[in-house]
């Protein structure tokens, strides 16, 4: 469809950025220099990233823009592609590096150089993970990811950064290495690592399940789902602002993909039996974690506990395996990129200011931040799941596709996200209404220019894919066909051999 390896260019091109910034000098210009490199060079990746858009043919499932060379003997290729699943997770990526960028802008003033190649070379290994087509390639890619982000937060974080960057490490690591024996059972297997084969290989029964519950102990680390997910509390109070957001937005939707990706298709049976496991968890994910957000006194532990709840939503979708509930999925994660990202701006644009996020400093804000108060109602009233915002959309179809499946779960889902209005309108009164009483306060100035860059894009785009969902659902639709006609045609060749024994 090009003449050109489009997706070489988005996967790499960051990495050409972080080479000129690593050779600028070391000095107040080299660090100025590196911020317009930096950003010069996300604004350029997602500026190529949407001719993949606009040449993208919807009508089918088939991987499209592929690149495929040999690598480490033949054995295992380089090869990239992108489908209706992943597509929309390399836009959401390239998309929001820039704001990242802009929003360490003047945050970050020491070590501003290996900052910014910190980040550069962490957008190539996360659009790298949703493009590539083999199972190692994706593994470099996937794990490669960690190493960035342990230095963001441990060199450029909170008080208590060390700590929280080793826990953010070891955590995901282990569950990773699991999932790497997985993979080498699968090439022993198959013969082969490249995934479009392996989408169509049969494995036998007693591989899915293993092979299931390790990509199981990766993918649910990454989300996190309960009961894993206390390293992202931690990770998120300690990383930069501009880290929080890359975590929440991006890191956090490895797993969901990953879901999409390998377990279902490759998996079929096994997440089949296994799928009231993911039920259970993602309900007491839902609940459990909305009422310890109720309980925090911190700005950003009370997002990091919302982003566990809203990621039950994902799962609960994704294994009921039906239209309604795999787009829902898809969506609600595109959607929670957006919003998480914005909350944990707006958590940012105050910390700046007061330097805490403790949310008993604050109080009467909109007496001296009006716009602010705004953009932080939208981004609320998204996260709720307000009818008209992409945080409903989301939620709305994981449970009308998971009510096909089981009624008990999506009951108790719908009760338990009632819980999210409770603790986002609680943060938000406590916050943004009452008196201005503090004298810290009395000064504080509402958002500016470079505030107002970053946020606004956000702003639009929250409520017109909330109101007009149609282009983002169609984008994936064909793809997500594909994947539950063949989920139900493995399934159904089981069965059908079973009674024929």
């Amino acid at each position: 469809m090009t003449s050109w390896p489009i997706l070489s260019v988005v996967v790499f091109l960051p990495i050409v950025g972080a080479l000129f910034i690593a050779f600028l000098r070391n000095d107040e210009a080299g660090a100025r220099n590196a911020r317009w490199v930096a950003l010069w060079t996300t604004l350029i990746t997602f500026a190529i990233s949407l001719i993949l858009v606009w040449r993208f043919d919807t009508s089918t499932a088939d991987f499209q823009f592929v690149e495929k060379e040999p690598w480490l003997g033949g054995a295992i290729n380089y090869s990239l592609g992108v489908d209706g699943i992943s597509l929309p997770f390399v836009i959401l990526t390239t998309a929001i590096m820039p704001i990242a960028i802009l929003a360490s802008w003047t945050v970050i003033q020491r070590g501003v150089r290996g900052f910014m190649i910190a980040f550069l070379v962490l957008e190539t290994l996360m659009v790298g993970s949703f493009c590539a087509l083999d199972l190692v390639l994706f593994y470099l890619f996937f794990e490669g990811s960690l190493i960035p982000m342990f230095l963001i937060i441990g060199v450029w974080g909170g008080p208590r950064r060390v700590y929280s960057s080793f826990k953010f490490f070891l955590y995901t690591f282990a569950g990773s290495v699991l999932m790497l024996l997985a993979i080498m059972a699968m090439y022993w297997q198959a013969g082969t690592t490249d995934i479009p084969t392996l989408l169509h290989h049969s494995f036998p029964r007693t591989l899915q399940t293993w092979a299931w519950f390790a990509f199981l102990a990766s993918f649910a680390v990454k989300m996190p789902m309960w009961p894993v997910h206390t390293w992202l509390p931690d990770a998120h109070v300690e990383a930069p602002t501009s880290g929080s957001v890359i975590l929440a937005a991006i890191l956090l939707k490895f797993g969901g993909y990953g879901f999409l990706r390998f377990s279902l298709p490759m998996f079929p049976e096994a997440s089949q039996q296994l799928a009231p496991l993911i039920y259970a968890l993602s309900v007491v994910a839902i609940i459990y974690t909305s009422l310890v957000a109720l309980m925090q006194e911190d700005m950003k532990k009370l997002i990091a506990y919302s982003s566990v709840a809203h990621m039950g939503f994902v799962t609960m979708g994704i294994f009921a395996v039906t239209a309604q509930g795999v787009s829902g999925g898809i969506f609600q994660m595109l959607s929670h990129g957006i919003v998480s990202a914005a909350l944990f701006l707006c958590v940012g644009v105050v910390y700046d200011r007061m330097h805490t996020h403790e949310i008993s400093i604050f109080g009467g804000l909109v007496n001296r931040m009006p716009l602010y108060a705004f953009v932080f109602m939208v981004f609320s009233l998204a996260n709720i799941g307000l009818p008209g915002t992409s945080g409903f959309v989301g939620e709305f179809l994981t449970l009308i596709g998971t009510f096909r499946v089981n009624n008990w779960v999506a009951t108790l889902a719908a009760l338990g996200s009632i819980l999210s209005a409770a603790y986002m309108l609680w943060l938000y009164r406590k916050v943004i209404f009452g008196k201005l009483e503090k004298p810290s306060l009395r000064w504080i100035r509402d958002l500016g220019w470079r505030e107002i860059t970053v946020l606004a894009p956000l702003v639009i785009v929250t409520i017109l894919i909330g109101v007009y969902p149609k282009p983002v659902l169609d984008f994936s639709a064909a793809s997500v066909t594909q994947l539950i006609d063949n989920y139900h045609h493995a399934l159904g060749s089981v069965q059908a051999a079973a009674l024929t024994r």
